[in-house]
């Protein structure tokens, strides 16, 4: 029986939540270093020294800055765009005159994840700019860019960003963040599948059934695909969200031919390899939990 788009609606959206918890758990410690990386590439030398850096001078405690935005920021992005997956999904198929249900190929579900990336954009830049703040406090603090001594939990930078810009506050980076989401997601979505259908093929199975390695795999191909292509613009967007806190930042544009221009393209790709180390496990645990819990709801509600 074909669910009605209501409860489709409801399974997407919660199976996306669950996904997004999934991700945050697996990879909080190396989100943490790709955003300082980001925002002050020349005050780390790589990856490992970073992470050292983080233990020495806050504790390990420190690589879980930002857990409680980075969880609200992933379970609101992955609900909603999880839920306007399945929406665009219905739209592809209506505009290429195909009966509901029926299968996409792979570019068609890359089409469809791309749009729905500009929907999760607008619940996820808000609660991505704290997480940002956060995980960047100690070095906005070290590089006397604010003054040292400010509280540095999720409230107070919420106050703080409420009382400097207003509510509009939250969504400053916002369009740096489509920008990066609308490729980023075509290609997420697009290894994804590709990566569900190779491995379909090879075992001689259907894409449902291809086992927990495989589908987390794939998973973790798809965030590899994604941050390969869109890695630039995310840099320019932690910039934008970080150094707004010291006062108004330049937009896109302003501020990625700032980067080229004083610091060379390297920086553009500082942080890269933990973003890398980080999403197979992030990215494969998402959709593991996103495929294990809808297809329990789906049974759960007989459709």
């Amino acid at each position: 029986m074909a669910p009605s788009s209501v409860v489709q609606a409801i399974i997407d959206l919660s199976a996306g939540a669950c996904g997004g918890i999934a991700c945050v758990l697996c990879g909080q410690p190396f989100d943490t270093a790709k955003v300082k990386m980001q925002t002050f590439p020349n005050m780390y030398r790589g990856f490992v020294h970073c992470f050292m850096s983080i233990s020495r001078q806050v504790g390990l405690r420190g690589l879980y800055q930002g857990t409680t935005p980075a969880l609200l920021a992933n379970i609101a992005e992955n609900a909603v765009l999880f839920m306007s997956y399945g929406f665009c999904q219905n739209v592809v198929r209506f505009t290429i005159g195909l009966d509901r249900g029926a299968e996409l190929s792979d570019v068609q579900k890359a089409c469809s994840g791309s749009v729905a990336s500009i929907f999760s954009s607008l619940a996820l830049c808000p609660t991505e700019l704290v997480k940002c703040r956060l995980q960047a406090m100690h070095e906005m603090e070290a590089s006397g860019k604010i003054t040292s001594g400010q509280r540095n939990t999720v409230w107070s930078v919420v106050r703080n960003v409420l009382r400097t810009n207003g509510p509009l506050g939250f969504y400053q980076g916002l369009t740096t963040t489509i920008v990066r989401e609308i490729p980023g997601y075509f290609c997420f979505f697009g290894g994804y599948e590709l990566s569900r259908s190779l491995f379909a093929r090879t075992m001689g199975r259907d894409k449902e059934n291809i086992g927990v390695v495989p589908l987390m795999f794939s998973g973790g191909f798809g965030g590899a695909c994604l941050w390969i292509v869109v890695y630039p613009i995310d840099c320019v967007k932690s910039r934008i969200q970080v150094l707004s806190l010291a006062g108004r930042q330049e937009g896109f544009l302003k501020t990625f031919m700032g980067i080229v221009r004083n610091e060379g393209v390297w920086p553009l790709y500082s942080g890269l390899t933990p973003t890398l180390i980080r999403t197979f496990p992030a990215n494969g645990a998402l959709f593991l939990a996103y495929e294990l819990s809808r297809k329990m709801m789906m049974k759960q509600f007989g459709v």
